[in-house]
């Protein structure tokens, strides 16, 4: 890349184009997701607030809980607010910076999400697999340590994945057509030869996403063996309500992050992207708190009792 390419680079913006082909519909959708924003927070707030302050739910699974709640927090504020913005204006421009902060953020809290989902799977088989050790596997300190590296982790890959993309030369068509800057978007629009960057986003990706879900995977496959051979169905049934919330998140959180993320530049179809995209960013995490937290009994007698302690 010459000077002049590099210093059109990186004095230049992004336009995030969003939804601008469907301008009659800007309003609706802004309430629309405008709502749901306020419904996730709400959701993982509260959920936070109470694995933090009652007493039962200080365990590792709910530490897990409270953290996870935590990041898609974190991971809702870097993505919504900016795409509610995009409705209520034609073009939003954003400088390269901001462009490539938003995605560092956006795929380092997303692998610590994914790392935190493959911990709580293992929690859920070690607690039912091997419930007499559990206290002695599953200890305070390593739930640090793994938090610790889900969150060490996932900053460093984002980092280097995001760099390796940012060096790349945009020197054509800076409009990205999306709703945020998502990794495949953005490294459309680089206007040299991207085979190496997309392979790197491949491996980061199969590290970030593939290795998780295996171990989901395969730590569900010993749960659901171990369940089977329980022999009264009342056992059956409260084994299998411990981890089905879990079951129902994972597959709808990996199958559309594999679906974007773990394709060819060759293959990227931006208007499939986009609705696959609000799928992850939006909805799944308005649906979390309640398939973790409201079908949760623990987490609902936890809910009353900060209710009673507060009322006259």
């Amino acid at each position: 890349m010459n000077r002049l390419q590099k210093n059109h680079t990186l004095s230049s913006e992004f336009v995030i184009l969003g939804f601008g082909d469907l301008a009659e519909l800007q309003i609706f959708f802004f309430g629309l997701f405008l709502i749901m924003h306020l419904v996730t927070l709400a959701g993982h707030t509260t959920t936070v607030l109470l694995t933090l302050v009652d007493s039962c739910l200080q365990t590792p699974v709910y530490f897990f809980l409270q953290n996870l709640s935590t990041v898609e927090i974190c991971y809702t504020l870097v993505i919504v607010p900016n795409m509610l913005a995009n409705f209520l204006s034609r073009n939003q421009r954003m400088p390269f910076l901001g462009c490539a902060l938003q995605m560092h953020f956006f795929v380092a809290l997303g692998r610590a999400e994914c790392f935190l989902l493959a911990l709580t799977a293992y929690d859920r088989f070690v607690a039912i697999c091997k419930p007499l050790h559990y206290t002695l596997l599953i200890t305070r300190t390593l739930c640090l340590q793994m938090l610790t590296l889900a969150c060490i982790g996932g900053f460093a890959l984002s980092l280097t994945l995001t760099t390796l993309i940012f060096l790349l030369p945009f020197c054509q068509s800076h409009e990205i057509n999306h709703f945020f800057c998502d990794i495949p978007a953005v490294l459309f629009l680089a206007c040299s030869n991207t085979r190496a960057n997309e392979i790197a986003v491949f491996l980061v990706c199969t590290l970030i996403l593939l290795i998780p879900f295996l171990l989901i995977l395969l730590s569900y496959g010993f749960i659901i063996a171990a369940v089977l051979r329980i022999r009264s169905a009342a056992g059956r049934s409260k084994a299998f309500s411990t981890c089905a919330g879990h079951l129902l998140v994972s597959p709808l959180h990996y199958g559309c992050a594999v679906f974007i993320y773990i394709c060819p530049k060759s293959c990227y179809a931006p208007d499939q992207d986009k609705i696959v995209s609000l799928i992850y960013t939006n909805v799944t995490p308005t649906l979390y708190p309640m398939i973790y937290s409201l079908r949760n009994k623990e987490v609902k007698g936890a809910f009353r009792r900060l209710l009673h302690s507060h009322s006259p």
